[in-house]
């Protein structure tokens, strides 16, 4: 074996060993002399910087493959649980962009409109989470996806896209504290918004401040509210358009008919694919989330196969329900703000119905889901840029990871970042808010796609190191396929995007609403020519032969690793079809 890939897989073995041994990533982070102190020593002495040191690098490895090292040996606290995952998996992302910005989507779309858009959106977010699924379930390290592209593509594309992601979450905080505020305007219109902002600031910091556990265990109890509330309105949105409402009379898909299925033809459908793209934003929290689980391989493929049933049940299920419920010509559609949540079609459908209070509890699920979304956005910054400081592509000093696996420094910037929040006290709020959603616009998009990417160049990588996927724990069920499909969908609504923002829908042609649509674009490609020729770093992409397929594996031993996978595999094809078929998708 040559002496670089022994230099980098010992180092891994290291790691491996510290892992079982109760070192390097035990999740409480107590060595023998931290246990004597207890009550505020103990609690101030949790923030001081872990003492992980210095891994000693070969100078003779790539760029690539001491981030890969670095990354591997990060002391995040790996404290997430199945059920953590799970409800990440099942309601993390599901916030704004489904209860009130699928609003805007049904009045310039239409209900067809809508449908369409979110399936295609939906099916190639499908794919998209079962390629991060298998990268992330065999290289469960720190930052994961935003370091795959630097291990798998080129690291100028990785430095561009991990920044891009980074600045998609740190956006989102302050953008989802306001829409909390402006949410508190359905039951009270005179208690001035930075009120509510500081308690809503003050929530979110102190989750975080508690670990990922924090986290996760918010989470998960987010996430039971609102699967419970959209599983809920699934119900109550068939009583209502079979005619059991307090009002009566069958509603069918009379307004598919009139006022119609398309809003605006084909160029309306377009304009919803960015909406359903913001809709699903999150959805590869999961993945980010591998390298602090405390078993990845096997709760993350649970996790990965429950988005089908998220994408099925509570987008296309309860937005099919919308279309019939809310015409798109509805003027209660039209909001104050891109976060009124008294235009939400979910609340709408409520109140059209005749049924009174539910709508106020709606809202109150709505709140949850902003505030579930802005907690998420701590999470993904500060590890973001974690990953970025490790690979040496930020300062150092986000890298700073205290003795409870937190990313102190990362949280903080995104605390202090979050403090735009107390703009909304200011009669120009609107114009703030909207250029910072304006840099988090395409995001996601880019993120996704760059995801389909790395899993192409993986899947190509092991072919041409004369390896096979049967070392693989899980393989994408939509394989190398999917993920060409996903990529090749992202690119095509990337297009889509770019006509709807130069030609905007009844709109003439103007630069600022460009900008507005398609600020992302113009920042990615700063990032990326920027460090092209900072690093003076002219090659494309990392040749297939070349690429790290080994560090940042917690299975070293993989004649073990096949052997156990065979004996799993066999085991499921002895099940009865009924029961293969629920190994299959959940």
């Amino acid at each position: 074996m040559p002496e670089k890939e022994l230099s980098y897989m010992r180092s891994n073995e290291a790691s491996n060993s510290a892992d079982k041994s109760g070192g390097v990533y035990v999740n409480d982070f107590e060595s023998p002399s931290e246990t004597k102190l207890t009550g505020w020593a103990k609690f101030a002495d949790s923030f001081k910087r872990f003492d992980d040191n210095e891994l000693g690098l070969d100078p003779n490895l790539t760029e690539a493959q001491k981030i890969a090292v670095r990354t591997a040996n990060s002391p995040l606290s790996r404290s997430l649980k199945n059920r953590h995952l799970q409800m990440i998996a099942i309601g993390g992302s599901i916030g704004t962009g489904l209860f009130v910005g699928s609003g805007t989507s049904l009045r310039t779309g239409g209900p067809a409109g809508v449908l369409i858009a979110y399936i295609l959106i939906g099916s190639m977010i499908y794919c998209t989470v079962q390629a991060l699924g298998e990268l992330a379930i065999t290289f469960p390290v720190s930052g994961a996806f935003v370091t795959y592209n630097t291990r798998f593509i080129d690291e100028s594309f990785g430095f561009a896209m991990a920044w891009n992601y980074a600045l998609q979450w740190l956006v989102v905080m302050p953008l989802e504290l306001v829409a909390a505020s402006i949410v508190i305007n359905y039951w009270n219109k005179t208690i001035n918004h930075a009120a509510f902002v500081v308690i809503f600031w003050v929530f979110i910091a102190a989750i975080n401040f508690f670990g990922v556990r924090g986290y996760g265990e918010a989470e998960f109890f987010f996430s039971i509210i609102k699967v419970i509330a959209v599983v809920g309105f699934i119900f109550l949105g068939i009583i209502l358009c079979a005619g059991g409402g307090p009002k009566g009379g069958y509603i069918g898909g009379k307004h598919w008919q009139n006022p119609g299925a398309f809003a605006a033809g084909f160029k309306g459908v377009c304009t919803v694919f960015v909406s359903a793209a913001f809709a699903f934003s999150g959805t590869e929290l999961c993945g980010l989330a591998a390298a602090e689980a405390s078993n990845p391989r096997k709760s993350l493929p649970k996790a990965i196969k429950q988005v089908f049933w998220r994408i099925t049940l509570f987008y296309v299920i309860s937005l099919t329900l919308v279309g019939l419920l809310v015409p798109y010509n509805d003027p209660q559609l039209i909001g104050s703000t891109s976060w009124d949540a008294a235009a939400s079609p979910f609340v709408i459908a409520i109140k059209n119905g005749g049924i009174s209070g539910l709508p106020s509890v709606m809202n109150v699920v709505i709140l949850i889901s902003v505030l579930s979304v802005g907690n998420s956005s701590v999470f993904g910054s500060s590890r973001t840029l974690a990953a970025l400081a490790a690979a040496g592509q930020a300062p150092k000093i986000f890298g700073y990871i205290d003795k409870r696996g937190r990313p102190l420094a990362g949280i903080v910037l995104q605390l202090i970042f979050g403090l735009l929040c107390f703009t909304v006290a200011s009669p120009h709020y609107g114009d703030v808010f909207t250029w910072l959603l304006a840099l988090s616009g395409l995001s996601a998009l880019f993120t996704w796609a760059a995801i389909c990417l790395c899993h192409i160049r993986f899947r190509r990588a092991l072919s041409a190191q004369g390896r096979s996927t049967d070392e693989i724990a899980f393989t994408a069920q939509a394989g190398v396929w999917g993920s060409w499909y996903g990529f090749i969908l992202n690119t095509v609504v990337i297009i889509a995007q770019f006509w709807i923002a130069v030609w905007p829908l009844g709109a003439a042609p103007n630069a600022e609403v460009f900008f507005e649509n398609y600020l992302s674009f113009p920042v990615i490609l700063a990032f990326y020519l920027g460090h092209k020729i900072w690093k003076k770093n002219w090659k494309l992409f990392i040749r297939a032969k070349d690429i790290d397929i080994d560090t940042g594996r917690r299975e070293l031993d993989l004649d073990l690793l096949r052997q156990e996978l065979v004996e799993e595999r066999a085991y499921i094809a002895s099940l009865p079809f009924y029961k293969r078929c629920y190994k299959f998708w959940c």
